[in-house]
C-alpha cells in the first residue's frame, strides 16, 4: 500500500490513487476540498527530498513555472510542503503520453504530426518568453488531451535533475532528445529545447528516433557527432519543405537553428498555408563545414561502443553515399590511412566524453562560492524589479538593453531577462539583463470607405497576413440602404482609420445598397394638383404636365412616365399628361362638375381609395388620412350613378346629380 494514499496534504488535497512515476517523483490524483475539483499533485521522491540544496532550486523554479498560463502548458496551481513532502499541484489531464499515442499509432502521418509539433512549440514560446527553458521535451513530457489538443508538462523540474545523471543509464529515456550542447555539458537556452522538439517532430513523421544506443553515452555521442538520416529517405510521402523544418530545428550549429520558437511556428504555419512554400534555406545550409577528412562512423566495437545502426550516418552528405554503396559488399574498403582516421576520431570522442563526465563530477570545486537563485523580474516595472530584496541587497545587478521587444506585457514593463528566473550564479557573474516590453506588436487600419469589398481587401492584404485578420465581406441581405453611396460600397469600418490592430482582430464592414427605392402608385384619374402634392409626400419631383383632349374630364391623369409599381430613386421626376378634356365641337361649352368630398378614416394612416362613375374607373389611388377628406371631382350633367369604395369596402353606391355650370 502506499504510504500517500488517503493523506491529506496541507488540510486541503485528499490523495486517491497513484497515476504515473518518473525519475525525479511520484505523480498522483488528489482532489482539492477548498475548490473542489480534481488535481494531480507530484511529490518528490525521498531521496531527493532530502537534500536542502534540491529542495530550495525545485521550490524557486516552481514558482516561476507557476505563472505560466497557455493552452499548451499543463497548468500550475500551486507548490508547497506538507511535513517533510515536497510537492507541486498541477492540472489534472484528461489523456496520455504522446509516447503512448505513438506507441498505439506508430508512424504518424505528416499532418498530423504538424498539428502537434505547433502546439508544442507555441507552448515553448509563452514559456521562453517569460525566461523559462524546458531542458527535457520529449514525448514523455507531452501530453495529448481526447479533443486532440496537446499540453506541455514538467516546465521547470527538468532542468533541476541532478548533474551526475547525465549520460547514465538512467538517463537513456532523456538522452535520445537532448542537443549536443547539453550533452556536452555546456550552458544551455531556449534553443536546446528547440533542438529536442525537432527530435520529437523527427520520430513522429520517421516513426523512429534519429539516434539509438545501447547505452546513454553511445547515444549522447550520436547527437554530438553524427548525422542522422534523412526523414524522407525513411518515409518519401513527407513534404519536402516540413523535412527541411525537422532538420533546422536539429541542427546541431547553434547558429544554422532556429533561434527562437516564434521563428519555427512561423515557419510551420507558412507551410501549413502553403506545403510548397519556399523557405529562407536549403539543406545545404543545415549541413556542418566540411573537415579535412569527411566524419566517418565509428564500429560497434569501437570502447565508446556506438551503435553502428545505418540510420545514424556521419559526415557530409557525399560520405554518406559512399557508405550506402559499400553497404552493398561484404564489408568495406579499408585501409591503414583510414584505420588511423577512425583511431583518431574514436580518441578525439573518448576524450571529449571523458571532458564532460569530469565537469560533471568535479564541478562541485570549481567554485566554492554561494550560490544565488537568480529572481524573476519579467512582467516587472524597473522601480518594482528595483525594489526586489535580491537586487537592493546586491545579489543581483540589473543591466537594461538599449534594444525593445514587443511582447504581451504593457510598454514599459520588463518583457525578457536574461539570466532566466530560477537560474543559478556564483562569484560576480550577478548582472540579469533585461529587455523592456514595447508593448504588442500591432498595425494601424487604413481607410478603406468608399472602396469595394475586393478593392479594401486587397489593400488590406499585408496586414490581414501580418496580424491574421479575419476579414469578410457580410452577405448583402445585411447591406443598408445609403442615398449618397453607391451600391456594394464600403461606408464605414469597426475598428475605424487609425485605431489599433492586434493579432487575430476582426474587422467589420459596413456596405452599401444604395438608394431605397420609392414604388410609384397610379395617378390616372387624380386631379393635377393632388397628384402633384402626392408626388411631393413621396419624395418625388413632379414634371412639367403635358395637356391631350380626350373622354376624361379637364384636368385628370390619363398617362404617367414612369408607370404604376414601378420603383423609383428618391428626387426621381415623374411626368404626367393631363386631359385637356372632350372637344366638344360646341364653341368649348364646359360641362357641368361637382366636388364629392369623402370622409377619411381617423383609425388608419392611409387607405386606398376607388371610385366609378357609370361603371368606368374614375379614381384609384392611395390616400393620407390625415388630410380629413378626400376630394373627388364628378364630372357631367344631371344624374350620374357613383360607387366608392375604401379600402376594399364599399362606402357609397347610389346615384347622384351633377349641377351643370356655364363657363
Amino acid at each position: 500500500m502506499d504510504q500517500y494514499i488517503g493523506k491529506m496534504l496541507d488540510n486541503r488535497y485528499e490523495i486517491l490513487e497513484r497515476i504515473g512515476t518518473g525519475g525525479m517523483a511520484v505523480v498522483y490524483k488528489a482532489k482539492c476540498h477548498r475548490l473542489n475539483r480534481l488535481v494531480a499533485i507530484k511529490v518528490l521522491k525521498s531521496d531527493l527530498a532530502q537534500d536542502a540544496d534540491f529542495r530550495r532550486r525545485f521550490n524557486a523554479e516552481s514558482q516561476a513555472v507557476a505563472q505560466l498560463s497557455h493552452p499548451n502548458i499543463v497548468s500550475v496551481y500551486d507548490v508547497s510542503k506538507g511535513g517533510d513532502i515536497e510537492y507541486i499541484v498541477m492540472e489534472l489531464i484528461d489523456g496520455i503520453t504522446l509516447k503512448q499515442y505513438m506507441e498505439k499509432r506508430g508512424q504518424l502521418n505528416w499532418r498530423e504530426s504538424l498539428h502537434f509539433i505547433t502546439q508544442i512549440m507555441r507552448g515553448l514560446s509563452h514559456a521562453h518568453s517569460r525566461g523559462i527553458v524546458h531542458r527535457d521535451i520529449k514525448p514523455q513530457n507531452i501530453m495529448v488531451l481526447r479533443d486532440g489538443s496537446v499540453k506541455v508538462a514538467d516546465f521547470g523540474i527538468a532542468c533541476l535533475e541532478n548533474s551526475a545523471q547525465t549520460l547514465t543509464q538512467e538517463a537513456l529515456g532523456s538522452v535520445h532528445y537532448i542537443s549536443p550542447e547539453q550533452a556536452r555539458g555546456d550552458r544551455t537556452d531556449a534553443r536546446s529545447d528547440i533542438y529536442s522538439a525537432g527530435v520529437v517532430l523527427y520520430e513522429m513523421l520517421a516513426g523512429r528516433l534519429p539516434f539509438e544506443g545501447d547505452s546513454a553515452v553511445s547515444v549522447a555521442i550520436q547527437h554530438l557527432s553524427s548525422i542522422p538520416l534523412a526523414p524522407r529517405e525513411i518515409n518519401p510521402e513527407i513534404p519536402e519543405q516540413l523535412e527541411l523544418i525537422c532538420m533546422k530545428a536539429m541542427a546541431p550549429d547553434l547558429e544554422k537553428r532556429y533561434f527562437s520558437a516564434d521563428a519555427m511556428i512561423a515557419d510551420l504555419e507558412a507551410f501549413r498555408k502553403n506545403p510548397g512554400v519556399s523557405l529562407d534555406f536549403e539543406m545545404e545550409d543545415l549541413r556542418p563545414e566540411e573537415e579535412d577528412e569527411p566524419t566517418q562512423p565509428i564500429p560497434g566495437g569501437s570502447i565508446l561502443n556506438q551503435s553502428t545502426s545505418p540510420s545514424h550516418r556521419t559526415g557530409p552528405i557525399r560520405e554518406r553515399e559512399r557508405r550506402r554503396e559499400y553497404e552493398e559488399y561484404d564489408e568495406p574498403p579499408r585501409g591503414n590511412k583510414k584505420q588511423a582516421v577512425l583511431i583518431g576520431i574514436a580518441v578525439v570522442l573518448a576524450i571529449a566524453l571523458a571532458g564532460v563526465l569530469f565537469k560533471s563530477i568535479m564541478g562541485s570545486f570549481e567554485d566554492t562560492s554561494e550560490s544565488y537563485v537568480v529572481p524573476n523580474v519579467v512582467g516587472k516595472s524597473l522601480e518594482e524589479a528595483g525594489l526586489l530584496e535580491d537586487i537592493q541587497d546586491g545579489s543581483f545587478q540589473l543591466e537594461v538593453s538599449e534594444k525593445t521587444v514587443f511582447s504581451d506585457y504593457a510598454a514599459g514593463l520588463i518583457a525578457e531577462q536574461e539570466p532566466a528566473a530560477g537560474d543559478y550564479r556564483k562569484g560576480s557573474n550577478r548582472v540579469i539583463t533585461v529587455w523592456i516590453s514595447a508593448g504588442k506588436d500591432t498595425g494601424k487600419m487604413l481607410d478603406v470607405t468608399g472602396y469595394t469589398f475586393s478593392q479594401a481587401k486587397q489593400t488590406m492584404k499585408s496586414l490581414i497576413d501580418k496580424y491574421e485578420l479575419t476579414f469578410e465581406e457580410p452577405p448583402e441581405e445585411d447591406w443598408v440602404y445609403n442615398s449618397d453611396v453607391e451600391k456594394g460600397v464600403i461606408i464605414s469600418t469597426d475598428p475605424v482609420e487609425g485605431e489599433a490592430l492586434e493579432k487575430g482582430d476582426s474587422i467589420k464592414v459596413v456596405i452599401s445598397r444604395g438608394p431605397q427605392l420609392v414604388p410609384l402608385i397610379s395617378f390616372v384619374g387624380v386631379q393635377l394638383d393632388i397628384a402633384k402634392d402626392q408626388l411631393t409626400q413621396m419624395g418625388l419631383e413632379p414634371g412639367e404636365p403635358t395637356y391631350e383632349t380626350s373622354d376624361q374630364p379637364e384636368g385628370v391623369i390619363i398617362r404617367q412616365n414612369p408607370e404604376a409599381t414601378t420603383e423609383v430613386a428618391p428626387g426621381s421626376k415623374v411626368d404626367l399628361v393631363v386631359s385637356a378634356g372632350p372637344d366638344s365641337g360646341v364653341g368649348g361649352m364646359p360641362i357641368g362638375q361637382d366636388d364629392l368630398m369623402i370622409p377619411l378614416p381617423e383609425d388608419r394612416e392611409s387607405v386606398r381609395v376607388v371610385v366609378w362613375q357609370d361603371g368606368e374607373l374614375l379614381v384609384d389611388q392611395i390616400v393620407d388620412c390625415a388630410q380629413g377628406t378626400f376630394p373627388v371631382t364628378i364630372y357631367g350633367s344631371g344624374e350620374t350613378h357613383i360607387k366608392v369604395e375604401i379600402d376594399g369596402e364599399v362606402y357609397m353606391d347610389k346615384r347622384i346629380t351633377v349641377d351643370v355650370y356655364n363657363g
